[in-house]
């Protein structure tokens, strides 16, 4: 008798598919990062979140966080009686995660959910705080989103400790499964930190995060080495990288340390996995510890031991206080972490225990912490706060509100909540513009095409100002027209010589019909391709033009591509390669496979290709693109990086060139089979309407009000 198999591998979790397409061709295109978050994935795909939320009553929502701040569990007693720094640490965690280089990373899924947050070493234990979380999860059901609850907890808890606080935004969706788009560095172990150049300032780009695990630096020191000024230089640098300047960053380490306690009763050893790797009886806990009791007086979580200030459930100066007032010393936690004492430590700021008894321990600084004294800069702002309290509860509460919106893009997208109503340059504040009738789009049209400008300048123009847009943190995009402006009226990308010449014409008939450049460009785009396809193309009107006073220049920079696969265009070679660097402007733009496909063809057909490869068409916008692209009528050569060479099968007359970009359409076998859809010969009319439907879909990336 054949003995029957079961279909997994032994004690693993891992199925028995066996060899897989990426284990054979590892360095194949791999699409899934235009495939993610598939409506199949949600379970309550038919809820509209947007409008649900409008009708959560907010008030009795953070009633019911404050009954939990207080209601101790015995299964994780909250250290003083109070949940509220735990909740605070939950909610730092959850937006800290964000990175200008991409936008990436923030608050606004709900991410921390899911791996690898919820079993990054630095979220150690914030599992059980999302559990103390769950019954107010549970009564308030779709009108409220974990993503907003994580955010919500920590706002709450700051309210009831006395803190200054600017509310919060409401409307933030969840996700419901990991984020494959993220990249959180190369490291194979956690707290690597093998992302970095010569210096501690190279670090690769777009991670923030000091090490493999960490939400900003390690608080021992960099590497563990409990050198405050080395650690200065850690803080800077990732803090600006989360967009936050030194004065922020002062409000927010202070501000955030104000409340609560690290934990590292004793030895490290004694934690077990963490959630995603615990044994299915611990019901998605992780780091059980089998040191003590494992909780209250006996909690290890960074190894670091001993609060911040004499009394870490109330909003008070004592952090600066402590900080300034006393010389330190270093010293190992019980677990083992280097951190900071007082020395000759006064008695009334020694801290209770965390359990209530009558015991007293010393409080304590992090590395971390005491760079914020050490480091000039920082110590004048430390010094100016201290002198100035209300400055500094101004200063963090404004911070902490950019630390937990600063992902959700301008004030245009928000929904509802108990948010403060004030305007911050990082919001890209825009004004409104004006709607246009039917006959104002068509005046606008027809100026237009009498300004001589040709279907790419029409067409690249409009594409260089909407394609700004990340779906990451809803930045950029055509509203504001800030492609008028610097930085990026000077990016390389946009042939600044050329881009200033046209954005002269589209000034003069935006004054001319009284409306914004932001429309005018859009309008040209539309323009253009109406000329190339013969077809007409449905626009939008009411985008307002930015100042350059409320455009922050630093920050907009960043949104700079160095290189565009739409465009052809590729300022060097990069250690990925450009069509690597297509799909992740691709998913910023929140395209599927077969919208980038259309979308790179359709350019492409029209003349816009920065290199000059891949046109082979006549400028129009028809399927004659992708005929040429899968004719057998060539053979093609490299000819160097990221350039090709086609020559005819029989004469071996050199006849075109390409790119990667235009060449992997028709060699990855993923887009070859879209971009066979769209040569087939009856499927011309679908090829246009489908690249019209997917331009405008990038045109209105950045429209939250449509």
């Amino acid at each position: 008798m054949k003995e029957s198999k079961c279909p997994f591998h032994g004690a693993t979790t891992q199925p028995n598919l066996g060899t897989q397409n990426k284990d054979w061709w590892p360095k194949n295109l791999n699409l899934d990062i235009l495939r993610q978050h598939d409506s199949r994935s949600n379970p309550i795909g038919e809820v509209n979140y947007k409008e649900e939320v409008k009708k959560l009553d907010l008030e009795a929502v953070k009633k019911d966080i404050k009954t939990v701040l207080t209601d101790s569990k015995e299964w994780w007693p909250a250290d003083y009686g109070h949940y509220g720094p735990f909740f605070i640490r939950m909610t730092w965690h959850a937006a800290g995660t964000y990175r200008t280089g991409d936008g990436r990373g923030g608050a606004a899924t709900g991410a921390q959910r899911f791996a690898p947050l919820n079993s990054w070493p630095d979220n150690g234990n914030l599992d059980k705080a999302r559990r103390l979380l769950w019954p107010i999860k549970e009564k308030y059901g779709n009108r409220l989103s974990w993503a907003d609850l994580l955010v919500l907890a920590g706002n709450v808890a700051i309210e009831d400790m006395g803190g200054p606080n600017h509310g919060t935004v409401m409307g933030r969706e969840d996700i419901w499964h990991p984020e494959k788009d993220i990249y959180w560095g190369a490291e194979d172990e956690w707290l690597g930190d093998d992302r970095y150049g010569d210096t501690r300032q190279s670090l690769e780009n777009p991670l923030a995060a000091v090490q493999m695990g960490l939400i900003y630096v390690n608080p021992e020191g960099p590497n563990g080495n409990p050198d405050p000024a080395l650690s200065a230089q850690d803080v800077r640098e990732t803090f600006k990288r989360m967009a936050m300047n030194d004065e922020e960053t002062v409000a927010l380490v202070a501000g955030g340390h104000t409340f609560g306690k690290a934990h590292g009763a004793g030895d490290a050893g004694l934690v077990g996995a963490e959630p995603e790797g615990a044994a299915m009886e611990n019901m998605g806990f992780g780091w059980m510890s089998t040191y003590g009791s494992g909780q209250g007086v006996d909690t290890i979580t960074s190894g670091i031991e001993g609060p911040w200030t004499t009394h870490p459930t109330q909003w008070d100066m004592g952090y600066l206080d402590l900080l300034l007032k006393y010389e330190w010393e270093c010293k190992k936690s019980p677990a083992g972490a280097w951190q900071w004492h007082p020395i000759d430590c006064n008695e009334a700021d020694m801290v209770p225990q965390v359990d209530g008894s009558e015991a007293r321990v010393l409080p304590m600084m992090t590395t971390a912490d005491m760079a914020l004294k050490v480091d000039p800069d920082y110590r004048k702002i430390c010094d100016h706060f201290y002198s100035n309290p209300e400055a500094f509860g101004e200063a963090f509460a404004k911070a902490w509100f950019k630390l937990l919106h600063r992902d959700m893009g301008p004030k245009s997208n928000y929904l509802c909540g108990d948010y403060k109503d004030a305007t911050y340059i990082w919001q890209d504040p825009t004004p409104q513009g004006k709607i246009l009738t039917e006959q104002e789009i068509e005046n606008v049209k027809q100026s237009i095409k009498e300004s001589g400008l040709t279907v790419s300048q029409l067409v690249e123009t409009a594409w260089a100002s909407a394609s700004t847009f990340r779906g990451s943190d809803n930045r950029g995009g055509a509203n504001g027209a800030r492609i008028r402006l610097l930085p990026q009226k000077n990016w390389a990308v946009n042939n600044p010589n050329a881009l200033n010449s046209i954005l002269a014409s589209y000034e003069t008939i935006a004054v001319q019909h009284q409306c914004s450049v932001a429309d005018v460009i859009i309008l040209g785009g539309a323009v253009g391709i109406e000329i190339s396809s013969g077809h007409t193309v449905p626009t939008t009107t009411g985008r307002g033009d930015a100042s350059q006073e409320s455009t922050d220049i630093e920050s907009f920079d960043l949104l700079q591509p160095r290189a565009c696969g739409f465009r052809n265009y590729t300022e060097k070679e990069f250690a990925v390669s450009p069509e690597e660097i297509l799909l992740d402007k691709a998913q910023l733009l929140g395209l599927t496979p077969v919208e980038m496909t259309v979308l790179v063809g359709g350019m492409r057909a029209m003349g816009i290709s920065a290199s000059g490869d891949g046109i082979w068409s006549d400028g129009k916008l028809n399927n004659q693109w992708f005929k040429t692209l899968l004719s057998m009528d060539v053979k093609w050569h490299p000819t160097g990086f990221n350039s090709y060479q086609a020559t005819d099968r029989i004469s071996g007359e050199k006849v075109r060139t390409a790119s990667r970009i235009d060449l992997v359409l028709g060699s990855n076998s993923e887009l070859r089979a879209i971009a066979e859809v769209y040569a087939q010969d009856d499927n011309n009319e679908k090829f246009i309407a489908d690249f019209i439907k997917a331009w405008n879909k990038v045109m209105n990336a950045d429209r939250f009000d449509l």
